[in-house]
C-alpha cells in the first residue's frame, strides 16, 4: 500500500508540468474561445493525448503574447499522418494557394478577399505553403490560412467523419463558377445520398457523394480529367474544334494570339497543374472515373455518359469561341482600347471582371462591360454547362448553362453592333 502511494505520487510530480499546462490553456480558453476546448475535448486528439502544445508549442502564456501561439501547418499534421499528407502533396487541392497567386484579377482585387480568407482565399488558402509564402502574409498582418488539412477536418475537432460528409466540401464547390455542390445536391445521386440519410433507403443502397468520385478510399490525391479551366492539350483533331481551342487559349494567355506560341503563363498552368497536356494525363484522369463509375453502372454505359460530357464541351467551345472572335475584333479595330495590364490587344478572361486591367481602385472609368459579359459567359455560364453534365444534373447542364451560354453571345452580338455603330466602324 505505501509502496504503491509512493509510486502514484512519483508519478504526479513527473506529470504535473505538462498536466498544468494543458490544464492552464483549458481554463483560459474554456472562457475566451470556448468552442475550440470543446471541439478538442470530442476530437480523436483528446482521446489521444494530443494537446494544445502538442500542435502551438510551449511559448504562449498569456493574452498579452498570444501571437507566440504556433499555427500548425500540414507539416504538424504530417507527424501523425504521413500517407494523409503525401496524397495531398500530389493532388490538385495542393495547389489551391498558388494558383490563386497566378491569376491576375488576385492581384486586382482586395487584400480582404484574397489574404482575409472571405473572397477567393477563403478556399484558396488551401495549399502546402513555402516559407516565403507564409513570410508575406504574415507581413500583411495575416496569421491565418496557414494549414489546409483544416479546411475539410475542421478545428479543433479535426473529424474524419465530418470529411466524409459531402457538405465538408459546400463552402467551397458552390456558387458563381464552381457550383457543384448545388449540381450534385439536386442530381439523382444527392437526392438518393438524402434519402438514405434520412432513412427512406436501405443502408445497403447505392449514394455517391463527392467523396464516392472524387476521394476514393480516402485518397487524399485529387484530381479531374478536364480540370478547372475546362481545357486541354493535345489539341482536338477536328479542325473547327482545335480552332475554338486555340481561340480559348488565347484568351486565357496562354497562347499569344499574334503568333499562337505559348506564352509564360502556360509555365503556369504547368505549375500549378491546372490543365491535362497529354493525351495520356488526361486519359489517366479518365480511367479512373470510369472505374469509379463502373461500381454501380455498367462501364460501357458511363464511358457513354461521360463521352457525351466530352461533346457538350466542344459544342459550348464552339458558342465560347465565337464570342471571344466578336470582342477581339473590337480590340483589333480599336474600338476597345487596350488596357495597360493587358498581355496583348485581345480580350484576357483571366482578369475576371478587372476588365480595365488595373487594381480595384484604379482607371474605373475604363471598365469594358462587353469584356465582363465574356468572362461570365466563360466562368459561370460555360462551367455551368459541362460541370452540370458531368454532375448528372439536367437543369445547370441546359437552363443555368448552355440556355445562358448562348444567352450571353446573343448580348455580346448586340453590344457589338451598337459598339460599332457608336464608332462608325
Amino acid at each position: 500500500m505505501t509502496y504503491a502511494l509512493l509510486g502514484a505520487a512519483a508519478g504526479a510530480l513527473l506529470l504535473s508540468g505538462s498536466a498544468l499546462a494543458g490544464d492552464s490553456c483549458i481554463d483560459c480558453h474554456t472562457k475566451v474561445s470556448p468552442g475550440m476546448v470543446q471541439d478538442w475535448k470530442v476530437s480523436m486528439h483528446a482521446d489521444n493525448d494530443v494537446t494544445c502544445s502538442t500542435c502551438h508549442g510551449e511559448d504562449h502564456k498569456s493574452a498579452a503574447d498570444y501571437k507566440l501561439a504556433k499555427l500548425p501547418d500540414e507539416k504538424v499534421c504530417a507527424e501523425c499522418h504521413q500517407e494523409q499528407y503525401d496524397q495531398f502533396a500530389r493532388g490538385k487541392h495542393n495547389h489551391g494557394w498558388t494558383s490563386l497567386n497566378a491569376i491576375p484579377a488576385t492581384h486586382m482585387a482586395p487584400d480582404e478577399l484574397i489574404e482575409g480568407g472571405r473572397g477567393c482565399g477563403g478556399c484558396h488558402n488551401m495549399g502546402i505553403k513555402t516559407e516565403a509564402q507564409k513570410e508575406e502574409q504574415r507581413k500583411k498582418g495575416y496569421r491565418y490560412q496557414n494549414n489546409s488539412c483544416d479546411e475539410c477536418h475542421t478545428r479543433h475537432s479535426f473529424s474524419k467523419k465530418e470529411a466524409q460528409n459531402p457538405r465538408a466540401c459546400q463552402q467551397c464547390h458552390m456558387g458563381y463558377d464552381h457550383p457543384q455542390w448545388e449540381m450534385w445536391s439536386s442530381s439523382k445521386h444527392g437526392e438518393r445520398y438524402f434519402a438514405k440519410e434520412a432513412g427512406f433507403l436501405p443502408e445497403g443502397a447505392a449514394a455517391p457523394t463527392c467523396q464516392t468520385c472524387h476521394m476514393p478510399d480516402g485518397d487524399h490525391e485529387n484530381r479531374t480529367a478536364w480540370g478547372f479551366l475546362g481545357v486541354r492539350l493535345p489539341l482536338p483533331d477536328d479542325p473547327q474544334a482545335a480552332a475554338d481551342r486555340v481561340t480559348i487559349l488565347k484568351a486565357l494567355g496562354v497562347l499569344d494570339p499574334e503568333t499562337g506560341k505559348p506564352t509564360p503563363i502556360l509555365d503556369a498552368v504547368k505549375a500549378v497543374d491546372m490543365a491535362r497536356l497529354s493525351q495520356e494525363a488526361w486519359q489517366k484522369e479518365r480511367d479512373k472515373m470510369l472505374k469509379i463509375c463502373a461500381q454501380c453502372h455498367s462501364e460501357s454505359y458511363a464511358r457513354e455518359q461521360l463521352e457525351m460530357g466530352d461533346s457538350i464541351m466542344t459544342k459550348s467551345d464552339r458558342l465560347m469561341a465565337e464570342a471571344i472572335e466578336t470582342v477581339a475584333a473590337l480590340y483589333k479595330d480599336g474600338i476597345i482600347k487596350k488596357p495597360a495590364g493587358y498581355p496583348h490587344n485581345y480580350p484576357f478572361l483571366l482578369t475576371f471582371m478587372h476588365t480595365n486591367g488595373a487594381a480595384w481602385d484604379q482607371d474605373l472609368d475604363k471598365l469594358s462591360y462587353i469584356d465582363q459579359v465574356l468572362c461570365q459567359m466563360y466562368m459561370k455560364h460555360r462551367m455551368r454547362a459541362y460541370q452540370g453534365f458531368f454532375h448528372v444534373n439536367p437543369d445547370y447542364a441546359y437552363w443555368y448553362g448552355w440556355n445562358e451560354l448562348t444567352k450571353d453571345l446573343g448580348e455580346i452580338k448586340e453590344l457589338a453592333r451598337t459598339m460599332r455603330a457608336t464608332h462608325g466602324k
